[in-house]
Formats: C-alpha cells, sequence, structure tokens
C-alpha cells in the first residue's frame, strides 16, 4: 500500500532506549493499518462504486496530510516540471494502484488482494533488470524471483486451472501490484533531488492523485441513492488511517531505523490481511493461500538482499 516518494535516511533520535520501543510500536500499528486496509477497501465497496471509494480514500488522505503540512508549516513545491512529473507518479502509485485493487475486489476475496500486494518486491526486481543498471541483481535475488512467482501460482492454484479464481479480479489486483514499483522507479528518475521535504511531496502527489479520481469519477459513475454509513466509515479510515496517517507513521521509521527495516512492514501485510478478511469477513481459505503466501513472501525477502548484506 505504497504511497509515498522514496525517502531518505535521516539521523536516529537521540534518545535511543526510548524510541527503541516506540518505533516497534509503530511498526505494528502500520503492519495492522496496511494490513487491514484490504478489508477496509472490501467494505467500502459494498456500498459505493470502487472509482467512488478511491476518491473518497484519496480525499480523507489528503486532508491528513494537509493538516500535518499546516502543522509543521510546508509549503507545496513549486515548478511546473515537479508538478508536471508528481502528476505521473500520483497516477502509479495511488490513482491507478488504488483503483485497481477496489475494482479486484468485486470479485476476488480480501485475502488475495492482500498476498497479490506483496508481490510488489518481485515486480520491482523484475523491472529494475530492465530500467535501473545500477541496481544489478545477484544469484540469490534472482533465485528470490524465481522462488516468489512460484509462489504466486501456488496461490492460484495454477495446477488446478485457477479453479475458483476471478481472472479478471486477479489480474486488476497484480496488475496493481506491479503500479507500485512503476512508479518508484520513476521517482528515483525524475524527483530525486528535488530540495523538497517528503510531506511536501507526498501531500502534493495525493492531491494531484484526488484531482485524477474527481475527473474521472464522474464519468463512469453516478451518485448513490443513498449513503450507506457502514461502507462510508470504511472509507474514511482507509483514507484517514490507511493512507494519511500511515504515511506519517512511515516517516517516522524511515527516520528512525532507515527504510531497509521500515519496508519490512510488507512481509506483514497479507498476513494480517488473510487473518482478518476470515475472522472478519468469513471469507474462506484454501491450503494454497497461506501456503503460497509463505513462498511469495520468501521470495519477496531475498530479492531485497544486497551483496555484503
Amino acid at each position: 500500500m505504497s504511497t509515498v516518494t522514496a525517502p531518505r535516511t535521516q539521523s536516529p533520535a537521540p534518545a535511543r532506549t526510548r524510541t527503541r520501543l516506540d518505533w516497534r510500536l509503530r511498526f505494528a500499528v502500520l503492519s495492522l493499518i496496511w494490513g487491514f486496509s484490504f478489508l477496509l477497501i472490501k467494505v467500502g465497496t459494498e456500498g459505493y462504486a470502487p472509482f467512488q471509494v478511491t476518491l473518497g480514500r484519496l480525499i480523507f488522505g489528503t486532508a491528513v496530510l494537509a493538516a500535518a503540512m499546516a502543522v509543521k508549516r510546508e509549503r507545496l513545491p513549486r515548478g511546473a516540471r515537479v508538478w508536471g512529473h508528481m502528476a505521473v507518479a500520483a497516477f502509479f502509485l495511488n490513482a491507478l494502484p488504488f483503483s485497481l485493487f477496489a475494482y479486484s475486489e468485486l470479485t476476488i476475496p480480501s485475502t488475495l488482494a492482500g498476498i497479490c500486494n506483496a508481490t510488489s518486491p518481485l515486480w520491482g526486481m523484475a523491472l529494475s533488470l530492465v530500467a535501473l543498471s545500477e541496481d544489478r541483481p545477484t544469484r540469490v535475488r534472482f533465485a528470490g524471483l524465481g522462488l516468489g512467482f512460484l509462489g504466486v501460482l501456488t496461490v492460484l492454484g495454477a495446477w488446478q486451472g485457477f479453479h475458483g479464481l476471478d481472472a479478471t479480479g486477479t489480474a486488476m489486483a497484480l496488475l496493481a501490484s506491479l503500479s507500485y514499483p512503476i512508479g518508484w522507479i520513476y521517482v528515483r528518475r525524475n524527483l530525486a533531488g528535488t530540495g523538497n521535504s517528503h510531506l511536501s511531496m507526498t501531500g502534493a502527489q495525493l492531491l494531484l492523485a484526488t484531482v485524477q479520481l474527481a475527473v474521472v469519477t464522474p464519468l463512469f459513475t453516478s451518485l448513490p441513492d443513498h449513503f450507506s454509513l457502514v461502507p462510508l466509515l470504511a472509507i474514511a479510515a482507509l483514507g484517514a488511517l490507511g493512507t494519511g496517517l500511515a504515511v506519517l507513521i512511515q516517516y517516522g521509521l524511515v527516520a528512525e531505523v532507515g527504510p531497509t527495516t521500515a519496508q519490512m512492514v510488507t512481509y506483514f501485510i497479507p498476513v494480517i490481511a488473510t487473518a482478518a478478511g476470515v475472522a472478519i469477513l468469513g471469507e474462506s481459505l484454501r491450503w494454497t493461500t497461506p501456503v503460497g503466501a509463505v513462498v511469495v513472501l520468501a521470495g519477496a525477502a531475498l530479492t531485497q538482499l544486497r551483496r555484503g548484506a
């Protein structure tokens, strides 16, 4: 559920004994928030169209970041070139994947959507082979890539002909996961070293994604006959917590423990999404789902290893 532009590591907080407990607690909170996001998407789509769910999510998320910017007296970035690149980043990191996940959960369980989200590191490594010449993988990372996609096939039950799965919904969830590394590579190439703070850049990014959805949503949806309260509350929580607050928590984690440790949250998301979907929504769970998820996470972890790690 990535939403921020590539963060830079900052100096750790001086009160080391106190922050050690603090970052672990916030790491757990972030895992829970993003893990439950797929359940909230499912609940939101029960009362509203997928584009409406995404638009509401972005509105609430942008409002949280706008409030944080106001408190810290941050300004939006300047320059047409920067805003042009951020519009592309907003599309690939927010508007497109958020919409695809919302549409996918019309036909697939939230558990499967959460597991598909965990394939982002696999897509990222595969794309880096082509797009990032300075990021050459090792044999271990190649093995992780192969292992990860073997896990995907296990989750989908490929040897059974993908029986019982909606191909379109699953493809949308996988495309959403692919969209994130595309956006990250674009950000790395075009928005590195702009001189703007990460909070300012991400606030502008979410604002642009909100504008994009505000243009698209009326073209493909109509106003609902009535406003369902529970789905609306799910959308509000998805935006305020899963998009806005989660980004702020992630900033703190990166500042204290670095991006490598902070991104480990990716491996807890499918576990929590699966548990929430089964326990709260009553979604069915075949043995291929948890087994394949473990294989996916193991492969994704291997793809993140660097030389000398």
